[in-house]
């Protein structure tokens, strides 16, 4: 009783924040979803990931291993979710990024912070930059058909993870009046996150739902068991291995279905992966995290 309480303490304010999101937008009021999800992945994000790592206390050296195993993790899930792909004859610029990219900013920071503390967030956030990385170059390459693959260094939250990372490797800090500041404004990034995912959800228009069903539960498949044999292959600590296959494990992004929408892919087949995915992680979620506790 005492583990399902606890997960449900975890779970509960990020489905809640979500449920503020979709609740919002079905009661007709407006929601400028382009504009949240700018301000997010270009300024509150980035100072989250700044200051997660510069103020983290975690050896320099397990998040250099958690970051290798994340980097092996999703080469491993492109290279089997490919080949799956490809034995369904589906087609690969519409299927193969959704069912790579989990929604590790959204969902998979909050619910690392609300799992395992600031030390869970610090690992959290080299996963997600990992995973943004490879999304932003060869995510973006198959989506568009042939997308340029230097994308990321635009992308602000890469050069907040290189930023943070030098200041924990070399032991600075910012003055203490722009620390609290660069707090403040990442503070900004997990509830507009969450809400934003019920909004997302409530606007979607999924396709084929049977397609999307059979794929969301191969994702998860796919992601715990790549994850999990991943990160006992790397040795990480507990905290780094949970929050690893926590991470990878987290539904279809979003974001996905943007790219879709952007570059002519099948944007109704990719929404109704968002969806359906989705609603899986109500479910699996707090039983991956009752398994990792």
């Amino acid at each position: 009783m005492n583990l399902v309480l606890t997960v449900l303490e975890i779970t509960a304010p990020v489905f809640l924040l979500a449920a503020i999101g979709f609740t919002w937008v079905r009661m007709g009021f407006d929601y400028q979803i382009d504009f949240v999800t700018r301000l997010a992945m270009t300024l509150s994000v980035p100072c989250l990931i700044f200051t997660a790592l510069m103020k983290t206390e975690i050896d320099p050296a397990a998040l250099t291993a958690l970051s290798l195993a994340a980097v092996a993790a999703y080469a491993a899930l492109t290279a089997v979710t490919a080949l799956a792909i490809w034995g369904l004859k589906l087609e690969m610029r519409s299927y193969l990024s959704p069912l790579i990219f989990g929604n590790t900013g959204n969902l998979g920071l909050p619910l690392a912070l609300f799992a395992f503390g600031e030390a869970g967030l610090s690992y959290a956030v080299v996963v997600f930059a990992v995973m943004a990385v490879w999304n932003f170059t060869f995510g973006v390459w198959i989506v568009s058909g042939g997308g340029s693959v230097v994308r990321a260094l635009k992308e602000p939250l890469l050069w907040a993870t290189i930023l943070g990372g030098i200041f924990l490797s070399q032991g600075w800090q910012t003055p203490l009046f722009l620390t609290n500041t660069l707090e403040l404004v990442g503070q900004l990034a997990i509830p507009l996150m969450l809400i934003t995912v019920g909004v997302a959800v409530a606007r979607l228009r999924p396709g084929s739902i049977r397609l999307a069903s059979w794929l969301s539960v191969l994702k998860v498949v796919l992601c715990v068991a790549i994850a999990w044999v991943t990160g006992r292959a790397f040795g990480l600590d507990d905290v780094a291995f949970a929050v690893l296959v926590l991470q990878i494990s987290t539904p279809v992004a979003v974001t996905s279905y943007l790219l879709a929408v952007k570059y002519g892919a099948d944007a109704d087949a990719v929404a109704g992966l968002v969806v359906v995915s989705t609603l899986l992680s109500v479910l699996l979620l707090p039983a991956l995290l009752a398994v990792l506790l």
